[in-house]
């Protein structure tokens, strides 16, 4: 017969404050989105273009697909925004989440845009060239 784990009151109490700490952190990122929209949108865009992960033909339509994005994410709701990452969280345990949002964005939505032409690399890649740009903005 297997044994029923029971977390005691100290241990329910402990994992209740990690688990708030990690919604305030993914809040307050989500939230620095707004004082640095323009500076992240323009840098990811860049930074993807650069490294030729995304082939466009317009860089300003890639920057307003990515800003567009970030938008979003700034109105979503928690489940939403879960939602639309989920297939994207094994790429690495301890993720920012405005990094993940649009590395999901990108494969999924920019990758359909009609100035699109074609987006290189894997998944890994796609996050860690968004993330750079990211935490230069947002910590």
């Amino acid at each position: 017969m297997s044994k029923v784990f029971r977390p005691s009151n100290k241990e329910s109490k402990i994992l209740s404050k990690i688990e708030s700490s990690k919604a305030i952190i993914r809040r307050k990122r989500i939230a620095q989105i707004h004082d640095n929209l323009e500076p992240l949108s323009n840098a990811i865009a860049e930074k993807l273009i650069e490294t030729k992960i995304v082939e466009t033909s317009s860089k300003e339509s890639l920057q307003g697909q990515i800003k567009k994005g970030l938008e979003l994410l700034k109105t979503k709701e928690d489940f939403d925004v879960d939602f639309k990452i989920a297939p994207f969280k094994k790429i690495k345990p301890e993720f920012h989440i405005v990094s993940l949002y649009i590395t999901a964005f990108v494969i999924e939505d920019i990758i359909n845009h009609q100035d699109t032409i074609d987006v290189y690399g894997s998944d890994e890649e796609i996050y860690f060239c968004i993330d750079r740009q990211v935490t230069k903005f947002i910590r």
